[in-house]
């Protein structure tokens, strides 16, 4: 529903009037000149300053505005209820000054709660979260430093005392809730990191190799202080937290002062308050830290499959960021190759038949023609834009005409048997599996060696080879000089260096002579039994 603003006053699309609250200065038509204002009386409040003259806010200001509209900008935030106007009677000295207008501003208390809850929105959208490895280290010593506590206590069969227990408390939960925050709003912002890829492509890969050490710190901090916390909360259960609990509820409760209208005592309230917000404080700290079982992991377990899963997206991201860059064919590129032979394409009947060997895209089934309307085409090709109504008709069958169907009506053929052909394609592809092996067995090496000296290769060999070397090609980040990575497969793992002002060589196949640069390789068969890198 939208608000419109006419002499101070609210009206909704209905023109029904709106009450304004403290909050109404903000979607204001001028909410640049309200908010600057309120800013001076909230850092006035600061300087233990109560009351401001508009004199005294106009100094403030920076370009200075006119004082009639700034004072009408003051008596506006009086009506929504930001400031309270009281008379100014202090600089009086002539009857005139006395009936003249003069007014002292101060921060009403609705107005300030505005004020806070402004600057709370304000400090959240632009805080930086971070992963707080050191809050982990921070929670494992004040834990440990509470497990003693709890068992000199117990020894001694003693309460706790109350001033240490309720400090370590305190600052366990102020740590732990700064984790959780800063935690659930980084994992947020990783989304946004990983959208990068597709914006400035050299900002992210710089900005990748950081942040992937960065996440990766925290995941080892994260499994062995989390698994050091989460032993020490068992611990803290098994000896008894509520005692610890209790002590700090009371102190918490100590100085409770009593409400208009309450009975009783109002300490005893306090203390079941403040016990009940301390024992939902450990509950939370327990379930962030401890699985209670299989289908309900902790949230730090689940923080860190984030995490890892945030360094898998990185990596993807720049791996594609590469592929592009070195030219490494893909989807795109090749429609763009195929375009071009299109365009190059010397007639309609070549661009025909590029298409159907491109896409593969032939008659429908149930269209099928028949050999005389087969034989007309080849004799007549009619032209592609040409209009249905004057070509020669399509001759199809009687049968279809009449039944709708080329089957016969009656029984069924029979299943056919294809066993033999079952057997002959597990022939087959055994057969290639072994070719395959020995061909990923020739090419394997001891040692690193020379890209020239794999020479006289069969077609799958080389076939093999070209795949590899794509691999390591579209894997190698731009600067470096050595790569390594496995195959798609993962039964291969190729290691590539550039040799500095290598020369061109070639490698001579039975499929044609490949010309490149000089590269230094290793090839290691990972299916070999017992191989070991």
């Amino acid at each position: 529903m939208a608000f419109v603003e006419s002499d101070g006053v609210f009206w909704n699309d209905g023109r029904v009037q709106d009450s304004p609250t403290p909050f109404s200065h903000v979607h204001a038509p001028n909410a640049a000149l309200y908010r600057e204002i309120m800013r001076v009386f909230r850092r006035a409040k600061e300087r233990f300053t109560v009351h401001l003259r508009p004199e005294d806010i106009q100094a403030e200001f920076d370009p200075t505005p006119d004082l009639d509209t700034l004072t009408a900008a003051l008596n506006q935030l009086v009506e929504w209820g930001n400031l309270r106007a009281d008379p100014d009677t202090g600089r009086v000295t002539t009857v005139e000054d006395f009936h003249r207008a003069r007014f002292l501003y101060q921060l009403s208390p609705e107005g300030e709660a505005a004020e806070q809850a402004l600057a709370v929105y304000d400090r959240v959208l632009s805080r930086r979260a971070a992963l707080q490895s050191v809050a982990l280290a921070d929670i494992a010593v004040e834990m440990r430093n509470l497990l003693t506590l709890a068992q000199e206590s117990a020894w001694a069969s003693a309460p706790p005392d109350a001033a240490r227990t309720h400090r370590l408390l305190l600052s366990i939960t102020d740590r732990f809730v700064g984790l959780a925050d800063n935690a659930q709003a980084f994992m947020a912002s990783l989304r946004r990191t990983v959208d990068l890829a597709d914006g400035g492509v050299q900002e992210f890969l710089d900005y990748k190799e950081r942040l992937i050490t960065y996440l990766q710190r925290f995941v080892s901090d994260l499994a062995n202080l989390g698994a050091e916390i989460a032993g020490l909360t068992l611990e803290l259960d098994k000896v008894g937290v509520a005692p610890l609990l209790e002590v700090a509820a009371r102190r918490d409760a100590a100085d409770a002062a009593p409400g208009p209208g309450s009975a009783g005592d109002p300490a005893s309230a306090a203390f079941d308050e403040a016990l009940h917000r301390w024992t939902e404080r450990w509950n939370g700290l327990h379930n962030w830290f401890v699985s209670t079982d299989a289908r309900r992991q902790s949230q730090a377990k689940l923080l860190r499959t984030a995490a890892i899963s945030a360094i898998t997206q990185l990596v993807d991201a720049a791996r594609v960021i590469n592929e592009r860059r070195s030219g490494r064919s893909d989807r795109s590129a090749d429609f763009r190759t195929l375009a071009l032979w299109f365009a190059q394409a010397p007639d309609d009947a070549a661009r025909h038949r590029l298409w159907q060997a491109a896409f593969g895209l032939g008659s429908a089934r149930h269209l099928s023609v028949s050999a005389e309307t087969l034989a007309a085409w080849r004799e007549t090709p009619p032209p592609p834009n040409a209009s249905w109504r004057t070509v020669p008709p399509v001759e199809i069958s009687p049968q279809l005409r009449r039944t709708g169907s080329y089957e016969r009506r009656g029984q069924p053929n029979r299943v056919s048997d294809r066993s033999t052909a079952r057997r002959l394609l597990a022939e087959r592809a055994e057969q290639e599996s072994a070719q395959l092996a020995a061909a990923r067995a020739r090419l394997a090496t001891e040692s690193p060696v020379l890209l020239s000296s794999f020479q006289k290769l069969d077609t799958l060999e080389f076939r093999l080879l070209l795949a590899l070397l794509g691999d390591a090609l579209a894997a190698r980040v731009p600067g470096e000089d050595h790569v390594t990575t496995s195959s798609s497969d993962g039964t291969m793992l190729v290691r590539l260096s550039v040799l500095p002002d290598a020369p061109p060589v070639e490698i001579h196949t039975v499929d044609g002579v490949l010309r490149g640069p000089e590269h230094l390789i290793e090839i290691i068969d990972l299916t070999a039994e017992g191989e070991v890198r």
